[in-house]
């Protein structure tokens, strides 16, 4: 399946690898699956504190990055697990996003896989293998939830919304404290799942109101990002740049009516983009 289209004068073929996209998702959410219902329970390595390393973030990482190397051989690769260097064409690749959960028997979890150009998300896919859903994403296409559009919220009044909030070590927890703080005097309800995917995903389908970390990897945001964008929410400026794949920046991803009001509310530094960039 080796992308013939691809020119000198950096023309990708991106039905081509929508169609692999869609492919590979399927094969590696069972792999996931297969891995949760086989594990043995505590049997885990940590890479640091709170941070969970299993032996299906491994595999499942494994299998994406043989498939993209068969189909597409010219194209970077990088991943959590395996790291790597992005170029102009670049697959990113969470095997396990929520690998805590995944971890202790917790059905809450995900498989990302996003297609960037020159640093900008094109592609993403997000599955649940536990409930067999899958969030799929192109720019300027929209995006599906099992084969069916899905849009975010109409929420308009902040005491009927619903916002998750990412948490990571690398800031002051007073940081997250006074930010969840703010976000309940406007009067919306605050949860956690451990899943930033599975967040950004379901802000995407109404499912949430929005969603905010302080700290986030790009493999972790990126496919949801567009997702949000796509079904007509607004998100924060980062990432913006081919470098910034490699770093950590903040995240912001909400409903158009509240996203002023909860932006403000959020931790210091995050920003939304411009109506015009973010909205369609």
């Amino acid at each position: 399946m080796t992308d013939l289209t691809a020119t000198a004068d950096s023309h990708i073929c991106l039905d081509a690898r929508e169609a692999f996209l869609k492919t590979v998702i399927r094969k590696a959410a069972d792999r996931a699956l297969e891995g949760f219902n086989q594990r043995i329970a505590g049997q885990f390595d940590t890479k640091g504190p709170q941070d969970f390393l299993t032996e299906t973030d491994l595999a499942v990482e494994d299998l994406i990055r043989r498939e993209i190397a068969q189909s597409f051989p010219d194209d970077a690769i990088l991943g959590e697990e395996g790291g790597g260097t992005p170029g102009e064409a670049t697959w990113i690749i969470d095997p396990i996003d929520g690998t805590a959960n995944f971890a202790r028997g917790v059905p809450h979890f995900c498989v990302i896989i996003a297609f960037c150009l020159k640093g900008r998300c094109e592609l993403g896919a997000i599955a649940h293998p536990v409930l067999d859903q899958t969030y799929l994403v192109r720019r300027g296409k929209g995006v599906t939830k099992n084969g069916q559009k899905i849009r975010v919220t109409r929420t308009r009044d902040m005491s009927m919304a619903c916002v998750e909030m990412g948490w990571s070590r690398r800031h002051p927890i007073e940081g997250y404290l006074n930010t969840q703080r703010s976000i309940l005097e406007l009067g919306a309800n605050v949860r956690r799942g451990g899943s930033g995917g599975l967040a950004l995903a379901y802000v995407a389908e109404g499912s949430s109101d929005g969603y905010l970390e302080v700290s986030m990897n790009s493999w972790d945001c990126v496919a949801g990002l567009l997702m949000v964008e796509e079904a007509g929410g607004r998100v924060g400026t980062w990432p913006a740049t081919l470098e910034d794949l490699t770093q950590t920046g903040p995240v912001l991803a909400f409903t158009p009516a509240l996203a002023p009001d909860l932006a403000d509310a959020a931790f210091d530094g995050l920003a939304l983009k411009p109506v015009a960039e973010g909205m369609l």
